[in-house]
């Protein structure tokens, strides 16, 4: 088993999509970044490095059984042990993982780009472990609470995190809104549409709007999502969260 020390982790917990798990550039101070004083290192497969990056589902016993109490944190003077922590590497890409106990991979996170080109020089030459599962091809599913990565691309943190906070609201809105409110957000976002919308039902309503929300990333949807979630407490306090401090608006 290949081993790297003074592993620097930032753990994003519980994300699904790897999109969430943000590179370095793109940390934050707040972030709970960690020293991992050991971190032992598995080349795999493609199709399994790209489960563990895009699901929180069970991992493959075998690769369990290879990483158990292999890697260690340091915290403070003391050296603790993990149970499940690795780094996942396919040759070009890696993602650092720990179970926290469990076998699903509840925390992830990117190595500074220091630490990845060491760690693809040190599997450079190495095989790929081979660990079966019956459901490691199975195509993944997106909808509009874990959107498609194409739905994300190009966008910086706080893009995607305000955009997904959009899609909530959307979400949301089709599962409480009456047509008349529906017809309403919709003309927010294309006024010239006005006549339109007032002959559409509710699904044409939805659709359209949302189709024309979802691609890329811009003032006007940073505005619309902004004006949705006035009044909302639980929306308000993500939209600061996912802002930042020190760009924060008044959402009171």
């Amino acid at each position: 088993m290949l081993h790297m020390r003074d592993v620097w982790v930032n753990w994003f917990e519980g994300e699904e999509n790897g999109y969430n798990v943000c590179e370095f550039f793109e940390w934050r101070k707040e972030d709970r970044i960690e020293l991992l004083d050991q971190v032992a290192v598995v080349k795999m497969y493609e199709n399994l490095f790209d489960y563990i990056e895009n699901s929180l589902q069970e991992l493959p016993e075998e690769l369990l059984a290879d990483v158990y109490k292999q890697s260690y944190v340091r915290r403070k003077s003391q050296r603790e042990e993990l149970e499940y922590c690795f780094v996942a590497t396919d040759g070009k890409r890696s993602i650092v993982i720990d179970t926290i106990g469990y076998h699903t991979p509840v925390r992830k996170s990117r190595l500074v780009p220091r630490q990845e080109e060491q760690l693809l020089n040190l599997v450079e030459s190495e095989q790929p472990r081979e660990y079966y599962m019956d459901y490691l091809d199975c195509e993944k599913e997106y909808h509009i609470l874990s959107p498609d990565p194409r739905l994300m691309n190009g966008l910086i943190r706080k893009e995607r995190l305000l955009k997904q906070l959009l899609f909530m609201v959307m979400d949301q809105l089709y599962h409480d809104a009456e047509l008349p409110e529906l017809r309403y957000w919709y003309t927010e976002w294309s006024p010239d549409k006005y006549s339109e919308i007032q002959a559409m039902n509710f699904d044409e309503v939805w659709n359209s709007l949302f189709e024309e929300i979802k691609h890329g990333w811009s003032k006007k949807h940073e505005d619309y999502c902004f004006t949705m979630i006035k009044g909302q407490p639980f929306f308000e306090k993500l939209w600061e969260l996912h802002y930042g401090e020190a760009e924060k608006k008044n959402v009171r």
